[in-house]
């Protein structure tokens, strides 16, 4: 889809990101029991909020994590830009859940945390946005991640700007970063994608300019307002099931009918 080089991987700008988490502490309850206490595993930061012993550590230990992937290009020239709201959309949920992102790991930017009692990890690949799919691939097969726990967020022309779409699996739609991760997952498609919106080119502009355009301060504030839903229906996804979640993200009003 576009054909861009990258060189470092970026942070989101503060006002990316920096959000409350009321939605989670009234939807969530939390186990203090200690599990799948694994080499893989052991970065799993304890969760901060009130303990409560209602799972059982045998269930606990069976869980396996979500892999929360957001495309985009590292470095700071693409930073804030239309192609880069995946690696925007997992900052605003790290901050928000207190996840850090600080380790390398897979060729990604990587974290492991929770969302509400769920474990789940963090990945912005650091590759070319055009290989994201060897950062991916080796992720799902080093933890053994079920894809239907493997949420890709990407940026998408076809859906209009702000606008976001939860797909259960799919194909490419001709976003090189999605063939990639397809590729890298033996042709398997049956993984869910967050698809956030970023509107067509104005006129004849190039589609590869345009994605590298940055958002101006009206965008910016908008853009923050859909994150935010999409961090809500992300603790949906993990808590409850991936229909709530979707009906969550389809009813979800945009920022300029409130």
């Amino acid at each position: 889809m576009y054909n861009i080089s990258t060189a470092l991987f970026p942070r989101s700008t503060p006002a990316a990101i920096g959000r409350r988490r009321l939605f989670c502490e009234s939807l969530c309850s939390i186990s203090s029991s200690s599990w799948w206490n694994t080499n893989k595993t052991s970065g799993f930061r304890s969760p901060k909020l009130k303990p409560m012993a209602s799972i059982s550590t045998e269930a606990e230990e069976k869980q396996k994590p979500w892999l929360l992937v957001g495309l985009g290009n590292p470095g700071n020239r693409y930073s804030r830009t239309r192609h880069n709201v995946g690696f925007e959309l997992v900052d605003f949920i790290a901050e928000a859940e207190g996840i850090a992102m600080s380790t390398v790991s897979f060729k990604s930017a990587f974290g492991k945390g929770f969302i509400c009692d769920v474990p789940v990890m963090l990945a912005k690949p650091q590759t070319f946005m055009n290989a994201s799919g060897e950062s991916v691939g080796a992720i799902v097969s080093y933890y053994k991640i079920p894809l239907k726990q493997v949420l890709v967020m990407f940026d998408d022309m076809d859906l209009p700007f702000a606008k976001l779409r939860l797909l259960p699996k799919g194909g490419h739609g001709g976003h090189n970063g999605m063939r990639s991760i397809i590729n890298h997952l033996k042709g398997s498609r049956d993984f869910p994608r967050l698809r956030i919106g970023i509107g067509r080119p104005p006129g004849k502009m190039d589609p590869a300019s345009f994605v590298l355009r940055p958002f101006n301060k009206e965008e910016q504030q908008e853009l923050d307002f859909t994150f935010q839903n999409g961090l809500e229906a992300i603790r949906i996804l993990v808590q409850d099931n991936f229909d709530k979640s979707a009906t969550f993200v389809n009813s979800a009003k945009p920022l300029q009918m409130l």
